[in-house]
C-alpha cells in the first residue's frame, strides 16, 4: 500500500525542512509514537528561538505545565507526522490482512457452491457453511476495525495536521514579512554603494582582509546550499503531502454483498484545498533567479580572491627581492671594505694601478651591477604592485557596486513573492474558517 511510503517521505521532509528553516540541534524529533500507546514518548521541552520554530515545533514549555503529551495542544509537527505513519502502518497491515481474509472467504463460498452442485452430504455443507459464516462474521469485524482506523487517521488529518499546516503557514507569513524587510533594506544599503568613491592612495590586501574574504566566500556558498535545501525540501514535502492525501481520500471498498456500516468520509476536508494552493504557489515562485543571483555573486567573490591572491603573490616577490638585495647588497659593501683594506696595505704600484682600472671586466664593476640590476628589479616590482593594488581594489569595489544591488534586488524580489504567496495561503485558511482563525 503506497500510504505508508509517502507518510515516511512527508514525515522525512518534515524534518529537514523543519532543519533548513531553523531548528536547532538539540530540538530532535521525539521518538516514534506506538498505536494505542496511552502514555507516548516524552519530548524534551526546548523554548524555540523563533516563531517558525514555534510553528514546525508546537508550544513552548513553561514551568508548572504538566508535561502530558497526550493533549493534542502540545503536539509538535514533528510527533504529529509521527502519529499519523504509525496510524497508517496499522491500517496496512489490516488491509492486508482483510484482503487474505477475503480471499479466504471466496475460497470457502466457491467450495460451498461446488458442494452444492454436487450434492455433498448435509455434513459437509454444513461444515462448510459454518466456517463460510465464521469467516464472515470476522472479516465484518476487521472492516469495522479498519473503519476505526481510517476515522483516526482522518480525525489526525482535520484536527491535527491541518491546524499545523496552518501554523506554518503563518509562521511562514512572519518569517517573510521579515525577510521582505531585511532584504530591502539591504538593497537600499548596497544601492548607496554606487556613490562610494575610493581614494586612488594604494591600499594593499592584508593576510586579515583575505582571510575574511575567503571566509565572505564560504558563506556565501553555504547560503547557496542551504536556500536549495528550503525550496527543495518545501516542495517535495508538500508534493509528498498532496500525493498522500490523495491516497487517503480513496475509499476502501469491500466486494462483499453484505453492507457493512462504515464512518461517514470528508471528500473535500480543509487541507485538501490548501495543500493544492500550497503546490501551486510553490511552483510559481522565482526561486532559480534568486538561486542565479547568489551562485553569481559567489563567482565574483571568488574572482575577488584571485585577485587578492595575485596581488599577495606579487607582494611576496618583492619582500623576496628586497631580502635578497639586502643580502648582495650587504655581500658587496663587505668586499669593498676587504678590497680596500688590501689595497691600502699593499705597496706594490702595479697592484694599485690594477685597483684603479675600469675595465668592464673589473670585479667590482660586475657586483656593482648586480646589485643595481636588482635595485632596479625592485623599484619595478614595487611598482607593478602599487598599480595592482590599485587595480584590485578598483576591480573589487566596482564589481560590489554592480553585483550586491543585483544580489539583494533579487532576494528582495523572492522575499516578497513568498510573502504573497504565504498570504495567499492565509487568506485561504481564513475563509475556510470564517468563524475563528486557527492558528
Amino acid at each position: 500500500m503506497n500510504h505508508t511510503m509517502y507518510l515516511v517521505m512527508l514525515l522525512r521532509r518534515a524534518k529537514q525542512l523543519s532543519s533548513v528553516i531553523g531548528r536547532s540541534r538539540e530540538q530532535e524529533a521525539p521518538p516514534f509514537v506506538s498505536v494505542g500507546s496511552s502514555n507516548a514518548a516524552r519530548s524534551k521541552k526546548t523554548t524555540p528561538s523563533s516563531f517558525l520554530e514555534q510553528a514546525m515545533r508546537g508550544v513552548p514549555n513553561s514551568d508548572g505545565v504538566k508535561d502530558d503529551f497526550d493533549a493534542e495542544e502540545y503536539e509538535t509537527h514533528a510527533t504529529v507526522l509521527d502519529k499519523l505513519l504509525a496510524w497508517e502502518k496499522k491500517l496496512y497491515e489490516e488491509v492486508k490482512a482483510g484482503e487474505l481474509m477475503k480471499l479466504e472467504y471466496q475460497r470457502k463460498v466457491s467450495l460451498l457452491n461446488k458442494l452444492k452442485k454436487r450434492n455433498a452430504s448435509p455434513e459437509s455443507l454444513e461444515k462448510t457453511k459454518a466456517a463460510v459464516s465464521h469467516l464472515h462474521t470476522r472479516y465484518i469485524v476487521d472492516m469495522q476495525s479498519m473503519d476505526s482506523t481510517v476515522s483516526e487517521i482522518n480525525h489526525i488529518r482535520d484536527d491535527q495536521l491541518y491546524p499545523k499546516l496552518v501554523a506554518l503557514v503563518n509562521g511562514m507569513v512572519k518569517m517573510w514579512e521579515s525577510m521582505c524587510m531585511h532584504h530591502d533594506n539591504q538593497l537600499e544599503i548596497v544601492t548607496d554603494l554606487k556613490s562610494l568613491e575610493v581614494s586612488g592612495t594604494p591600499k594593499e590586501t592584508t593576510k586579515h582582509h583575505h582571510d575574511r574574504t575567503v571566509q565572505l566566500s564560504k558563506v556565501i556558498q553555504e547560503w547557496v546550499s542551504q536556500f536549495e535545501k528550503l525550496v527543495t525540501n518545501q516542495k517535495q514535502y508538500i508534493q509528498a503531502l498532496n500525493s498522500w492525501l490523495k491516497l487517503n481520500l480513496i475509499p476502501i471498498e469491500s466486494s462483499l454483498k453484505e453492507k457493512i456500516s462504515s464512518p461517514p468520509r470528508i471528500q473535500n476536508p480543509l487541507i485538501q484545498p490548501l495543500l493544492h494552493s500550497w503546490h501551486d504557489q510553490l511552483e510559481k515562485l522565482p526561486d532559480e533567479v534568486a538561486k542565479s543571483a547568489i551562485v553569481s555573486f559567489a563567482a565574483v567573490i571568488k574572482a575577488i580572491i584571485a585577485h587578492q591572491e595575485e596581488e599577495m603573490k606579487l607582494k611576496e616577490k618583492c619582500d623576496e627581492t628586497r631580502k635578497e638585495l639586502s643580502r648582495k647588497s650587504q655581500a658587496f659593501e663587505e668586499w669593498c671594505e676587504k678590497r680596500k683594506q688590501r689595497r691600502t696595505a699593499a705597496t706594490d704600484e702595479n697592484d694599485h694601478d690594477r685597483g684603479e682600472n675600469t675595465d668592464p671586466k673589473d670585479p667590482v664593476t660586475e657586483k656593482q651591477f648586480v646589485v643595481e640590476s636588482l635595485q632596479r628589479r625592485l623599484e619595478e616590482d614595487v611598482e607593478a604592485h602599487r598599480k595592482l593594488c590599485v587595480q584590485v581594489r578598483d576591480k573589487s569595489l566596482g564589481s560590489l557596486k554592480i553585483r550586491l544591488p543585483e544580489l539583494f534586488r533579487a532576494m528582495s524580489d523572492y522575499s516578497h513573492n513568498c510573502y504573497d504567496a504565504y498570504g495567499t495561503l492565509r487568506s485561504i485558511v481564513q475563509s475556510q474558517n470564517p468563524n475563528g482563525r486557527i492558528s
